[in-house]
């Protein structure tokens, strides 16, 4: 094995071809060299995904039964079932800001906007809109710069930043949950190519893409040199992890190709090249995209919105033909609730999805969910009250093994959601004094 470049290899090595960079992710060879310290392994990173869905859930079929760690998973809950004990399950956390508190109507643009926020959106539907700095912005503010990319934001509803789009409220409050500053949205990628593009392409020309485009050719062919020299210095144990994650990076371009000439099943309606027309087919791309960049060490903070605030799609996949949002206010009748609860189990068996990807991804001596903190939920909890109180809340991942999960914690009602983002900014490295209307930092040993 070749010392020269084994010495170079470290956490952060990219592979280089024509205007293009492809990160690898962690190896056994990016450990200190055997001969100096045989056993020091790299301390891996700590991760932080936030994960929005639209227009609450039926709670009494998301909290769990019991408490700590003797709980049982409710039926919406229950595909998270692999991973009871990689996680934690939250009641009682509010997001005080998400209410009216004399603004009047518009609950599902406050629900986007202050989820990480913490902060009352000034009520307008111009261009003064005003919020507050989101959790995942103010961590990357400290600790951005260790990576290539400070954040990534993704979606799945493309959204707009202006017009009325909830009684008064700019849709730049519906459409994002991250903010770069208090009047600064940090406006989501939903074609999986871009989000693709941004993570492994660098500064190239326009006519340099537009040639890769049209030959199709994958971002492996263009590193294939480096990549090659890079297999030929690492263990047997490294090359069949590259392999393995060489393959992933192909797979994601060939399923973004494929979507790109499929053709769309929604007659008058224009979707941006690459976005899948199948709902299933464009979030578990999103998931995978974000598989990758913090396999990568990429990036170590992002967000994704399955939804905008207020999104009416339907799911005729799981035969509910009408609106989400339209059902959410479903003044208790009992068909419409069966069918809000089964959209919320249908979102949670993507997100089961995610977290499957992370545990089976190794890193060292432990895999991505363990190094990682996934928070998945919404600042509404009842949909057809928008309440704002008693979230349902997820917090999956071990922090790198600073988390104590397999536990469902009932907090008093009125607890700010905001002490969690601080205890998790704390394991980032990301120390912050407050964050909204945060009381404290929530104990999560």
């Amino acid at each position: 094995m070749s010392r020269s470049i084994l010495s170079k290899l470290n956490r952060r090595t990219v592979l280089r071809g024509i205007g293009t960079g492809l990160a690898l992710p962690m190896l056994e060879s990016m450990k200190t060299p055997r001969l100096l310290a045989a056993t020091t392994a790299p301390t891996a990173p700590v991760r932080m995904a936030c994960i929005f869905v639209a227009n609450g859930a039926i709670m009494d079929k998301w909290k769990p039964t019991g408490e700590g760690k003797d709980y049982q998973l409710s039926p919406i809950l229950e595909p998270l079932a692999p991973f009871r004990e990689d996680m934690l399950v939250f009641s009682g956390l509010t997001q005080n800001h998400a209410r009216a508190n004399g603004d009047g109507a518009g609950d599902h643009a406050r629900n986007a906007s202050a989820f990480l926020t913490g902060a009352q959106p000034r009520k307008t539907s111009g261009a003064d809109i005003s919020v507050g700095q989101s959790i995942d912005q103010a961590v990357a503010e400290k600790i951005g710069s260790q990576t290539r990319l400070p954040s990534i934001e993704l979606g799945i509803d493309r959204g707009r930043n202006a017009g009325n789009c909830d009684s008064g409220y700019s849709c730049a409050y519906s459409s994002n949950i991250s903010w770069k500053t208090a009047t600064t949205p940090t406006s989501k990628e939903v074609n999986p190519r871009l989000a693709f593009e941004r993570l492994f392409g660098t500064p190239e020309t326009a006519a340099d893409l537009e040639r890769r485009m049209r030959n199709r050719r994958s971002i492996l062919d263009f590193v294939s040199d480096d990549a090659n020299r890079v297999r030929q210095a690492v263990s047997g144990a490294d090359q069949r992890k590259l392999d393995e994650y060489f393959q992933s990076v192909r797979e994601i371009e060939e399923r973004i190709a494929r979507a790109s000439s499929a053709p769309k099943d929604i007659p008058d309606l224009t979707l941006p090249e690459g976005v899948p027309s199948v709902l299933a087919e464009h979030t578990q791309l999103m998931f995978d995209i974000l598989l990758v960049a913090f396999q990568t060490d990429s990036t170590r903070i992002a967000t994704l919105m399955l939804a905008d605030a207020g999104s009416n799609r339907s799911y005729p996949e799981i035969d509910v033909r009408e609106g989400h949002h339209e059902l959410s206010h479903h003044q208790d009748d009992k068909d419409k609730m069966e069918k809000i609860a089964r959209i919320d189990r249908y979102l949670v068996e993507r997100f089961s999805y995610f977290l499957e990807k992370l545990k089976s991804t190794t890193e060292g001596d432990s895999n991505l969910l363990h190094n990682s903190m996934i928070l998945y939920g919404s600042a509404i909890s009842d949909g057809n009250r928008h309440s704002h109180d008693d979230l349902p809340i997820i917090l999956a991942g071990h922090g790198g093994g600073t988390i104590e999960t397999g536990r469902y914690i009932n907090h008093p009602n009125e607890t700010p959601l905001n002490n969690l983002f601080l205890a998790m900014a704390d394991r980032m490295g990301a120390k912050l004094d407050n964050h909204g209307d945060s009381k404290g930092v929530l104990d999560l040993s």
